[in-house]
């Protein structure tokens, strides 16, 4: 498995994919392709905590970096998220310093944030809070997604946050508060994306993306501009392609 953190901290490129389907089939058959890192998505999924728990755990047992995007920007979901054994969190709709501060602070023990203590499955039950204590003080990562031209604008103060280990766009939502979803070819959507990229480059930050429909070529694109933290895919997309690129080489 790899080291998440370290890799974010060098931009090394790494590359992992989105889980929507709640069964722990589906987290096998996607750790086993050799992505780096899968997200288990909480905000736009039919998909419990139970279920996340056990996706988590079929995740890190194939070797690969559990992430989970929650609902929300909010202490109770990411404290139970990383309870059950996620490494790290995506963190939906940051678009302030505080905002981000906030995520960070949901994720680490006091005195570097304000998480409570349980004894849960990351803890070993109850026999393991020592280590988990420190590897989530050295280990564990936060990543604030950037999906609102409120972020565009407040860019530079969320990228200096301490804890904030990187950042990831959302193209959908961003081009939705600018009034046009989906629409990523409108002049306002690219200027927002130029200057996400132009700031991160400045700063030697690691740029994240989400290449919703599985493109290889597209992928390539994003990792030449400097993207080194790149999801592709969906699982329902995955599945959905490849049904219809059979048949339609049937019919």
């Amino acid at each position: 498995m790899i080291n998440l953190k370290q890799q974010l901290k060098k931009d090394n490129f790494t590359i992992g994919s989105w889980i929507t389907i709640g069964h722990p089939m589906i987290a096998e058959i996607m750790s086993q392709a050799g992505f780096d890192w899968l997200t288990v998505d909480m905000e736009h999924s039919a998909i419990t905590l139970h279920q996340a728990q056990d996706l988590i755990r079929v995740i890190e047992l194939c070797g690969i970096v559990p992430l989970v995007r929650t609902e929300e920007n909010n202490p109770i979901c990411i404290k139970r998220v990383m309870d059950a054994g996620a490494y790290g969190v995506i963190v939906p709709m940051v678009n302030s310093h505080a905002e981000a501060e906030a995520a960070v602070s949901a994720v680490k023990y006091p005195p570097l944030g304000t998480r409570g203590v349980g004894l849960a499955r990351a803890q070993k039950y109850g026999f393991g809070f020592e280590a988990y204590k420190k590897w989530v003080e050295n280990e564990s990562v936060v990543i604030v997604q950037i999906e609102h031209i409120k972020a565009i604008e407040n860019l530079e103060a969320i990228l200096y946050t301490p804890g904030v280990d990187g950042t990831f766009v959302g193209p959908y939502d961003l081009s939705g508060s600018l009034g046009c979803p989906g629409e990523f070819d409108r002049p306002e959507v690219q200027q927002a994306l130029q200057y996400y990229e132009d700031t991160c480059r400045r700063m030697k930050k690691p740029m994240g993306f989400h290449v919703v429909q599985p493109d290889p070529v597209m992928t390539m694109n994003c990792r030449r501009k400097g993207y080194s933290f790149v999801a592709v895919g969906v699982d329902m997309l995955y599945l959905g392609t490849k049904c219809r690129e059979t048949l339609g080489g049937l019919r």
